[in-house]
């Protein structure tokens, strides 16, 4: 390569690295006085398509969104938003997706299916790779079976994440990351509010899809999914405890491969949305009053109620 043609290429790579930095650049901290807004998306299958109608409220509400955290169906959509894609194109690839796209049947002693294409999906559908690359901070919540705690990706690949995420137990196999057996978030953490609480977080509006119903089991994942929906109901959920708002959209009559009623869940997402749309218009008051107060405080005054 002559020396005039390296020069060129010196300046062609530089240029795209400039590019690359702008776009994906750190998002900017939210405005002064207004407190950031965390969403943290449970998982539940097809049933995580009314995540989408939960998301298009908020954006033409213009509720703003800081930050996300995402188990499962609800890792998928979280990314998807926390990419940049507008909620049209993520609601066109919704009613596009199958089984297929995501699961393989594969017998195994670990699992009935692999996930293994979910590695392809963050390149494939949201054309980047890396959480750095994402538009917004998110975290993935998976379980590790050999402890039994929540473990949070917030750094590096994403396909591994949301393999692990939405491993779910019994029918895809574990996916195995660093030494360590990974699951479906759910069973640690169903719904992760303190994963985006620690994103930096204020407020966190948590969204929890109900699975179970009273309708007759036809295959074997309807039954593991009953059978870990009724272990839910009577599990401490300290995720309650934690989130300020809890948006929980009615799709209990919906199966886990629902994903041609994407229409009709993306409206139970909406409407429930909108239930809960004044609280959290309150919440954002209220929060960003007291910001404001604290910020204004006169010079040597705490804070914090009692500290000295």
């Amino acid at each position: 390569m002559s020396p005039r043609a390296k020069k060129v290429t010196e300046w062609m790579r530089n240029a795209v690295e400039r590019v690359r930095e702008f776009a994906y650049a750190e998002p900017p901290a939210s405005p002064e006085g207004r407190p950031r807004v965390g969403l943290a998306l449970g998982g539940g299958f097809a049933r995580g398509i009314a995540h989408l109608g939960v998301l298009r409220v908020l954006d033409e509400e213009q509720i703003p969104i800081d930050c996300l955290s995402g188990t499962s169906a609800g890792a998928l959509l979280a990314a998807s938003y926390a990419s940049g894609h507008t909620i049209d194109e993520i609601v066109a690839q919704a009613k596009s997706t199958r089984f297929r796209d995501f699961g393989q049947w594969k017998l195994s002693w670990m699992g009935l299916a692999s996930n293994q294409r979910l590695e392809h999906y963050p390149r494939k559908f949201l054309g980047l790779t890396t959480f750095e690359q994402l538009r917004l901070p998110l975290a993935i919540a998976a379980t590790d079976l050999g402890t039994g705690e929540a473990v949070y990706f917030t750094k590096g690949p994403l396909g591994p994440a949301l393999r692990a995420s939405c491993a779910y137990p019994g029918m895809f196999m574990p996916v195995e990351h660093e030494g360590r057996f990974l699951v479906d978030g759910f069973l640690a953490a169903p719904v992760p509010v303190d994963a985006v609480r620690k994103l930096g977080a204020d407020i966190v509006i948590a969204v929890f899809l109900e699975g179970a119903s009273d309708r007759k089991p036809t295959s074997i994942v309807d039954v593991i999914g009953l059978s870990f929906a009724i272990l839910q109901r009577h599990a401490d959920l300290e995720w309650r405890r934690e989130a300020d708002l809890i948006i929980e959209p009615d799709v209990r009559d919906f199966q886990w491969d629902d994903f041609e009623r994407t229409p009709d869940l993306i409206a139970a997402g909406a409407a429930a949305t909108r239930v809960v749309l004044p609280k959290i218009r309150a919440a954002l008051a209220a929060k960003s009053a007291t910001k404001t107060a604290t910020a204004t405080s006169p010079p040597g005054m705490s804070k914090w109620k009692g500290e000295l």
